[in-house]
């Protein structure tokens, strides 16, 4: 982050200047409000936003939180109430705790923009991806461009069990944690000590007769929770590992990195053998044909197959970022498709969707930098 940034009417500007070219789209202006329900919504966001939530208990609505984004409530406004197809573009503070002191600031802008469309999904991709472009482009920044979609894919993919593959699933965007996982489903480590040593002792008797020699039960978990999760872990180590083959294919697609066009035709290399990812492969194939259709020199887009895995964890398709040359700064635009989280706030329905936020403070530093 910048030692100093703009004064706070500077960056007022800058999110009226982003908020007036957004609305020039066409999009609907919307409000969210400021002091959210927590409960399943810190879930939705992932481990990282749980942990930087400003959380506090209301005597009658139970526990709330400061706006952490504003795509959740979004969604739930959509959701609720919205036409299909439509567009919306918004600008507030948001709030996110800081786990030490440092320029990072706890309290911010975002001014942002969401499509819900159900046709045409790459060209809604390339159309958020390319309205954020020309916004941006004065900045020079540096764009990069993934695919959760593929990843996800994969996985589910996989010829492993349910259990594994939720277990993957869950730890996608912890990148040590999901290669441990993979590394030991894979039967390239061995599981930890504590681990073979519990397992030889379940395998000798009973959870419920271990628990009871234990002595008085102590925890959260319930003993039918203990029990459960007792028997998973026997089951999983009777499991066959999963293939070296599969494993491979998905070090080689986590490795896949460069051109827009070169990744594409690496990850249709691979779908040859990992079937699985073919759909959102040609998914990929068909938002670089609209990016270009939009003026976009994909030639020149930088694609990662693991870009979108330190991001939100409501992301399941198509993830985008821009960064100015300062290795300390987080992006200053960052966006991606999100299809899933409109099921999960829709009571029953869905819609394909994607969106993106731009931080005015730091546009408006770049401006002022000499």
């Amino acid at each position: 982050m910048p030692d100093r940034l703009p004064d706070r009417a500077a960056i007022r500007a800058e999110a009226d200047r982003l908020f007036s070219a957004l609305q020039e789209t066409g999009a609907q202006a919307v409000e969210a409000d400021i002091l959210l329900p927590a409960g399943a919504l810190l879930d939705l966001y992932g481990e990282d936003i749980r942990a930087r939530a400003y959380v506090t208990q209301d005597p009658i609505r139970g526990e709330m939180m400061l706006r952490p984004d504003f795509t959740v409530p979004v969604v739930q406004m959509h959701m609720a109430h919205g036409a299909e197809p439509a567009r919306y573009c918004y600008r507030g503070e948001v709030f996110r705790k800081q786990d030490h002191i440092g320029a990072r600031a706890s309290e911010y802008l975002q001014v942002g923009y969401e499509v819900f469309a159900r046709e045409a999904p790459a060209t809604a991709d390339a159309e958020a991806f390319a309205l954020f472009h020309r916004l941006l482009a004065p900045l020079e920044l540096r764009p990069a461009t993934g695919d959760m979609g593929i990843l996800l894919a994969a996985v589910r993919g996989l010829h492993t069990t349910d259990r594994r593959k939720a277990a993957l699933l869950r730890h996608v965007w912890r990148p040590a944690r999901f290669r441990a996982l993979l590394d030991r489903f894979a039967g390239r480590t061995a599981p930890p000590p504590a681990r073979l040593r519990l397992l030889d002792r379940l395998r000798s008797d009973t959870p419920e007769a271990l628990m009871q020699a234990a002595g008085p039960f102590i925890g959260l978990r319930t003993p039918e929770e203990v029990a459960a999760r007792a028997r998973s872990l026997i089951e999983d180590s009777a499991a066959p590992p999963v293939s070296h083959r599969e494993a491979a294919l998905l070090d080689d697609l986590l490795a896949v990195s460069g051109a827009a066009p070169e990744a594409l035709a690496r990850l249709q290399d691979i779908a040859a053998s990992l079937p699985s990812i073919a759909p959102a492969v040609g998914r990929f194939s068909d938002r670089l044909s609209a990016l270009a259709a939009l003026g976009i020199d994909t030639a020149a887009l930088p694609f990662q197959a693991s870009h979108g895995r330190s991001t939100l964890e409501y992301y399941d398709g198509f993830v985008f970022s821009f960064h100015a040359d300062r290795p300390d700064w987080p992006p200053v635009a960052s966006g991606g498709r999100y299809d899933a989280l409109t099921a999960v706030l829709g009571q029953g329905r869905s819609i394909p969707a994607v969106g993106g936020v731009i931080r005015p403070g730091l546009v408006a530093a770049l401006r002022a930098a000499p």
